[in-house]
């Protein structure tokens, strides 16, 4: 007998709907921001976007260089935020992979897909009708075909220095920054950057295609067999497997056991019963999009490699970690203040506790409605308006930081590294 999975949430999101339609009219616009904070895909989209491309259009030193950086920003957070979920739960899940399931179970198996590997081993009915052996190959199948993902965003700074050289005739970095305002092209340079583009961007897609491959492959077969098994719950948490290795030469630490298996973790997300971005492939992603970034740089040249290494490992752990450190230090301080109280709590481990979400907050509100003898709504106005102070103060401090002061001082330091050489050059 399998365990079986009951989807509550659209009754719940609906009930919560109508509650939320009586807030007042100035709780509305933070209403909109904390539902914003609570969907990883379109929060990360629009700090990405707004932190990356506004300040560097701002900045921008020329109209290819506006070209350049658009290009990039808006394609690169697309992949980034929305190509995951949209392929990992449309393409991979219901396209393709859930028709390996068998079919008398396809149905009631396919709603554990959205669940981790841990809690998949941890479900002793799971284990016990041998349903395991079917949804951890499964589950690695879907990852492994999305593997097309980190490879692109690899290939994608490539294809951002073909669509240059295309549309603006330039391959130099020193032109298209406009710090060479005698704009010289040459041939060679512009066969380099064009011949190297199209190398890597097939290569991205000689990998896709080897790992969609074997994505099937272990789909179809990987149930017969223990080392796929293994393979399957490696592929899907390494972090865990990491710190499970790390344990056995004496190395325990709860915190980096948590760490690990949060940032190096291949898995999905799970939204709703359906596969969402997870921050282990929000991780992958950005960090194969540095060294893409760096390897398409240096075609053009070295001061664009200088300002990749500059700019953008900084830009890489916001990307993965957002606000986290900021927003930590936020809520320790509100704490310390005896500030929010219904909202900002210790756990039992004296850590302190997650946030209510949204569909926690109405429940929330008429308890303290009954305790305080208030009404529903006034005190959910209040919540909805704490919650979004927690969030949004830190939130706003990154995007200052991040995005305008990061985006002039690596703009600024290019164009003295330039000044610079030309005078060592004059010498």
């Amino acid at each position: 007998m399998l365990t079986k999975i009951t989807n509550t949430n659209n009754h719940f999101t609906a009930n919560n709907r109508e509650i939320y339609k009586t807030l007042n009219k100035s709780t509305k616009l933070p209403l909109l921001f904390v539902k914003s904070q609570e969907n990883l895909s379109s929060t990360r989209f629009i700090q990405n976007t707004v932190t990356n491309w506004i300040p560097k259009a701002i900045f921008a030193r020329s109209l290819a260089d506006l070209g350049d950086l658009s290009f990039l920003e808006f394609f690169e957070s697309g992949l980034f935020f929305f190509a995951p979920p949209l392929l990992g739960q449309y393409v991979a899940r219901k396209g393709i992979f859930s028709k390996f399931l068998p079919k008398s179970q396809r149905k009631e198996l396919d709603l554990h897909l959205t669940r981790s590997a841990t809690d998949i081993l941890k479900d002793s009915k799971l284990l016990k009708s041998g349903a395991t052996k079917r949804l951890l190959p499964t589950k690695a199948a879907i990852v492994l075909s999305c593997a097309c993902i980190p490879a692109a965003e690899y290939a994608l700074s490539f294809a951002k220095n073909l669509f240059t050289l295309k549309v603006f005739k330039k391959s130099n970095f020193n032109n298209i920054a406009n710090l060479n305002k005698q704009e010289t092209e040459t041939k060679a340079q512009q066969d380099k950057v064009r011949n190297s583009a199209i190398k890597h961007l097939k290569n991205a897609g000689i990998f896709s295609g080897i790992m969609f491959g074997a994505s099937l492959l272990l789909a179809g077969f990987g149930h017969k067999s223990k080392t796929a098994q293994k393979l399957s719950e490696n592929i899907l948490h390494p972090g865990l497997s990491i710190a499970n290795g790390l344990e056995k030469f004496g190395i325990k630490s709860p915190k980096l056991k948590r760490f690990l298996d949060t940032y190096i973790n291949t898995d999905f997300a799970s939204s709703n019963g359906k596969l969402a971005l997870g921050k282990g492939q929000l991780a992958i992603t950005t960090i194969s999009g540095l060294f893409g970034y760096s390897a398409a740089a240096e075609d053009r040249g070295k001061l664009d490699k200088k300002e990749v290494w500059t700019r953008v490992p900084i830009v890489v752990l916001y990307t993965i970690f957002g606000s986290a450190a900021f927003d930590s230090a936020f809520k320790h301080i509100l704490l310390n203040k005896n500030k929010y109280t219904d909202l900002i709590k210790k756990d039992k481990d004296g850590n302190i506790a997650d946030i209510p979400t949204l569909k926690e907050l109405p429940e929330l509100a008429q308890n303290i409605a009954k305790t305080k003898n208030t009404t529903v709504q006034k005190e959910l106005d209040r919540l909805v308006k704490e919650k979004a102070t927690i969030t949004g103060v830190p939130y706003a401090f990154c995007l200052v930081f991040m995005g305008f002061v990061l985006a002039g001082i690596s703009r600024l330091w290019t164009q003295y590294r330039y000044n610079h050489s030309q005078q060592n050059k004059k010498a």
